[in-house]
C-alpha cells in the first residue's frame, strides 16, 4: 500500500472515531444487560413439569450460552413448589450456561402488603437454594431484584429495607428497560391468542426499548448502559433470538449486569415512596420534579385479552 493510501486510511480511521465521539448517537454503540426474573418459571401460567421446565430453560438458555451472552436470572426459590433436587437442576442449567443468578425472594411477596419482618424472613428463606448452587463453584450471592418493583410505602421500610439488604450483602438490581412481557406471556399460553401474541411481541418490545432510549437522554441528558428486566417463560424461551436481533439492530452490545451498574447514571438520586413499581429511568426523572411520561403499553386487545375472564 503507498504512502498516501496508508495516510488516508488512517484519516478515515481517525474520522470515524471523531464522528463517534462527538456527533451524539451516531454509530454510537449502546449496551443492554439482560436479567429475566421469576426463575424457575414465571409470569405465563406454564408447567412446572420438570421435563417441561427443563426444555424450556435450555432453549430460553440456548442463545446466551452458544452466543456468549451475559445474563443474570433472579430466582424464586419458592415458585411453583418445584422440589429442592429438580430447582438444582434448573439452576445448575444457567450456572452451565455462563449466568449469575440473584435473589428475587423466596415467595414473590409483595411488600406493599406485607409487613416488613415479614418480607426480610421470605428474602432469607430464598438465600439457602441459591447458595447450594453458587459454591460449589466458588461464586458468591451478590444481587437482589425486588419483586414487583415495590421498594416501600414509608420512607420508615425503604430506608428499613435497604439497610438489611445492606447488612446482607446484597447490592439491588435496578431496572430500566420495565416492560409487560409477562402480559404477552400469559396470552401465548392460550391457543387462541397464541399466534397473534407471538407476532406482536417484538414490536412491543421494541417500542418499549425506544421510548427508554429517548427518556434515557431527556432525563439523564445521555444514553447509558440499561438493564432490561424479562421473565422465564416460554414465550421468551421461544424468541429470544429475534429479541438479541432487536437490540443489534438497533446498536447494541450486551453487558454484564456488574458492568452495566459501573455507569455513573445509577448512582443518580432516586427519592420516590410510595406504591408504584416502575423503571428507575421514571424515579430519577421524579427526583428531578420532571413531568410524568409513561412507556407504550401493549395493544388493547392484548389488555383486554389479558384482564378478562379466561
Amino acid at each position: 500500500m503507498s504512502t498516501r493510501a496508508s495516510r488516508f486510511t488512517r484519516w478515515l480511521g481517525s474520522a470515524a472515531m471523531l464522528l463517534l465521539v462527538v456527533v451524539p448517537g451516531f454509530a454510537q454503540q449502546r449496551q443492554v444487560a439482560i436479567t429475566i426474573d421469576d426463575l424457575p418459571r414465571g409470569g405465563d401460567g406454564g408447567s412446572y413439569d420438570p421435563a417441561t421446565l427443563q426444555a424450556m430453560t435450555r432453549k430460553l438458555l440456548a442463545p446466551f450460552r452458544e452466543q456468549k451472552i451475559p445474563v443474570t436470572g433472579f430466582v424464586n426459590a419458592g415458585r411453583g413448589a418445584v422440589p429442592a433436587r429438580e430447582l438444582r437442576a434448573v439452576l445448575d442449567l444457567w450456572l452451565d450456561a455462563g449466568a449469575d443468578i440473584g435473589n428475587h425472594s423466596f415467595s414473590h411477596p409483595d411488600l406493599n402488603s406485607v409487613p416488613l419482618a415479614a418480607y426480610e424472613a421470605d428474602v432469607l428463606k430464598g438465600e439457602p437454594a441459591l447458595r447450594a448452587a453458587l459454591e460449589p463453584r466458588g461464586k458468591q450471592l451478590l444481587y437482589y431484584r425486588h419483586p414487583f418493583l415495590h421498594l416501600g410505602t414509608t420512607a420508615a421500610d425503604k430506608k428499613g429495607l435497604q439497610d438489611f439488604l445492606d447488612a446482607q450483602g446484597y447490592r439491588v438490581a435496578p431496572v430500566t428497560f420495565d416492560t409487560s412481557d409477562y402480559l404477552y406471556a400469559a396470552l401465548y399460553q392460550q391457543p387462541r391468542y397464541r399466534e397473534r401474541a407471538r407476532a406482536e411481541f417484538i414490536p412491543y418490545m421494541e417500542s418499549v426499548v425506544a421510548f427508554f432510549e429517548q427518556r434515557a437522554v431527556e432525563v439523564l441528558g445521555r444514553e447509558f448502559p440499561q438493564i432490561l428486566l424479562i421473565h422465564a417463560n416460554q414465550l421468551n424461551a421461544d424468541t429470544m433470538p429475534q429479541l438479541l436481533a432487536m437490540f443489534r439492530r438497533r446498536g447494541y452490545r450486551f453487558v454484564s449486569l456488574d458492568e452495566a451498574l459501573r455507569d455513573a447514571a445509577y448512582q443518580s438520586s432516586e427519592n420516590y415512596i410510595g406504591r408504584g413499581g416502575f423503571s428507575w429511568i421514571h424515579r430519577w426523572s421524579q427526583a428531578k420534579g420532571m413531568p410524568n411520561k409513561g412507556e407504550p403499553d401493549p395493544s388493547a386487545w392484548a389488555l383486554q385479552a389479558y384482564n378478562g375472564p379466561r
